[in-house]
């Protein structure tokens, strides 16, 4: 592959994740209607998942061990999709709460989140640092100043882990489409699609180039370690046993 012709340029990035929650929010109306579902109260929530989505994926980045202040970090520190998955959770129920809606959500979020991670990895793609060496002669190649911009190798083949992603959303769109009526219960996409991407992103941040930070992994593994077992848990009640009615609003 050859060099990324707009590295390190934060307008391409930003374009790129406003396309991806667009396309998000034109195909939850798509579901909404497509499902018959005409409650109002949709709206807010999916605008409070959005908005939280954005506040997760920036405040809980935050490392103060860097003697950045928050407003410093907010306008120019990392971003974090994982972060924003918890952002916009924890939005989906405060609004929830606040606007009093009990049904689930998650058949509606799930593949419109997996949209929205389709196009936005478009962006981290094209400015953002490809990934670690590939060892050989293919991969990403960096000119010299786009590696100085993404703080990478100039010449040297780098894994396109962004790509690995935006192929794997990919498929898991599709086939949260064709399997989006056919799950046991209500939010059931959700937890499957959740699930699988925790372990995908574990497996690839080994060639995401993130910084390692004790044992070989990097902050988004050791988070994922922590939560895999509650994630794999819940995944097995989906096909293993019935969800309990206690249990059927506590998902989004």
């Amino acid at each position: 592959m050859i060099g990324l012709p707009f590295a390190g340029n934060g307008l391409v990035h930003a374009g790129f994740v406003g396309l991806g929650i667009l396309a998000a929010l034109l195909f939850y109306a798509h579901e909404k209607r497509r499902r018959g579902l005409s409650d109002p109260r949709l709206w807010p929530i999916a605008g409070f998942a959005v908005a939280f989505g954005a506040i997760g994926s920036r405040l809980l980045t935050w490392d103060i061990s860097r003697q950045v202040s928050l407003a410093d970090w907010w306008g120019n520190g990392d971003r974090s999709i994982l972060a924003g998955l918890v952002g916009a959770w924890f939005g989906v129920h405060l609004g929830k709460r606040l606007t009093g809606y009990r049904q689930r959500t998650g058949d509606l979020l799930a593949p419109a989140v997996a949209l929205a991670l389709i196009i936005g990895r478009i962006g981290c793609l094209l400015t953002e640092l490809p990934g670690t060496p590939t060892g050989g002669d293919w991969g990403i190649i960096l000119t010299p100043g786009q590696a100085a911009l993404t703080g990478s190798l100039p010449g040297v083949g780098l894994h396109p882990s962004f790509a690995y992603e935006i192929v794997f959303h990919m498929v898991a769109f599709g086939l949260m489409w064709r399997f989006r009526d056919s799950l046991p219960h209500s939010g059931d996409l959700f937890i499957c699609f959740v699930g699988a991407y925790a372990v995908f992103r574990f497996l690839v941040e080994f060639v995401r180039g993130n910084e390692v930070l004790w044992l070989g992994m990097s902050r988004p593994q050791w988070f994922l370690l922590a939560v895999l077992p509650l994630l794999a848990w819940r995944v097995q009640r989906v096909f293993g046993h019935p969800v309990s009615p206690e249990l059927e609003g506590t998902v989004a």
